[in-house]
C-alpha cells in the first residue's frame, strides 16, 4: 500500500522534522553521489586532498614558524598547523559545497517534494570525508616527529562532529539561501574563505593575540573550533581559553546554526505560502 503524501502550507517544524527523516535514503544518495563525482575522474584522485592541505602546512611553517619564528605552544610547528588545518579545511570545503548545493541541484528541487535541508546537508557530508582523508597526514607528522597525544584526543568527535559540522552547516545554510537569490555570491564565498584563513588561527597560535583583544578575536567563531581541536590533540600542550571558547561555541550554535536554519527557511517560502526548501 502506498504512502499518501500531502503537501500544504505552513508545514509545522515537527512534520518537517518527520519528512527530514522519511528522505533519509535521498540524503544517503545524494552524498554518495558527490563523493563518486567528486573523485571517479580525475588525474591524482585522493591524493588532491592531501598534497592541498600539505602544501598550505608546509608553507605555514615557513612563513610563520622559521622566519616569523612564533610560539608553537611547545610541539613542533607543523603539527600545530596541521592541527588547525583540519577543521579549518573541513569547514571551508562544507561553506563551498553548502552555497551552490541549491543551485547544483536546481533540476532536482524544480521536479519532486522534499525537505530542501537534505541538499547542504549532503556537502557537508562530502567536506567530512576529505577530513578523514586528510587526518592521515596528521597521524603521520606525530608519527615522523614521536608526538603522542594524551586523554584528550577522546574529545576530538566533540569538536569536529558536533561543533564543526554545526559551523560548517549553520553558515552554509545561510549562503545557500542567498545565493539562491543573488547569483553573485557564489563568486563571493572564495574570498570569504580565503580571508577567513587569514584571520582565522591556522598558521599560528591565538595565544599571540594580547589579552585584552582574545574576547573580541573570538568572534570568530572558528577561533573557538581551532582552539578545541588543538587542545584536544596537543594535549597539555595546548591552553584553550575559555571565556573565548564559550563565546564561539554559543555564535555556532545561537547564530551560525539556530537563526541561519530559520533563515533558510523563511527566505523559502512565497507569498502564497509554498515553500521552495
Amino acid at each position: 500500500m502506498m504512502q499518501e503524501l500531502i503537501i500544504e502550507a505552513g508545514r509545522t517544524e515537527q512534520q518537517y522534522w518527520k519528512d527530514l527523516w522519511r528522505y533519509r535514503e535521498l540524503f544517503y544518495f545524494l552524498a554518495w553521489r558527490d563523493i563518486l563525482v567528486l573523485y571517479k575522474q580525475t588525474i591524482i584522485g585522493i591524493a588532491w586532498v592531501l598534497i592541498r592541505p600539505f602544501l598550505t602546512m608546509v608553507v605555514f611553517t615557513i612563513v610563520f614558524g622559521k622566519l616569523a619564528k612564533l610560539p608553537s605552544e611547545g610541539v613542533p610547528y607543523p603539527i600545530l598547523v596541521f592541527a588547525a588545518m583540519l577543521p579549518w579545511q573541513f569547514f571551508s570545503n562544507s561553506l563551498s559545497g553548502c552555497s551552490n548545493s541549491l543551485i547544483s541541484n536546481a533540476n532536482l528541487i524544480a521536479k519532486v517534494y522534499f525537505p530542501r535541508l537534505i541538499v547542504p546537508a549532503s556537502s557537508v557530508i562530502v567536506s567530512f570525508v576529505d577530513f578523514m582523508i586528510s587526518g592521515m597526514i596528521l597521524l603521520g607528522l606525530m608519527a615522523w616527529y614521536d608526538f603522542l597525544p594524551s586523554w584528550r584526543i577522546l574529545t576530538l568527535p566533540f569538536f569536529t562532529i558536533i561543533i564543526a559540522f554545526a559551523a560548517s552547516m549553520g553558515a552554509g545554510l545561510w549562503l545557500a539561501a542567498l545565493n539562491v537569490k543573488y547569483r553573485d555570491f557564489r563568486y563571493i564565498v572564495p574570498f570569504i574563505v580565503q580571508f577567513g584563513l587569514y584571520i582565522s588561527p591556522v598558521g599560528f597560535s591565538s595565544t599571540i593575540v594580547p589579552q585584552d583583544w582574545r574576547l573580541v578575536y573570538s568572534l570568530n567563531p572558528m577561533v573557538g573550533v581551532i582552539d578545541g581541536f588543538r587542545w584536544a590533540i596537543l594535549g597539555g600542550k595546548a591552553k584553550n581559553y575559555l571565556p573565548g571558547f564559550l563565546l564561539s561555541l554559543g555564535l555556532v550554535f545561537g547564530v551560525l546554526c539556530w537563526i541561519n536554519y530559520i533563515y533558510f527557511r523563511g527566505r523559502s517560502c512565497h507569498n502564497d505560502g509554498s515553500c521552495l526548501y
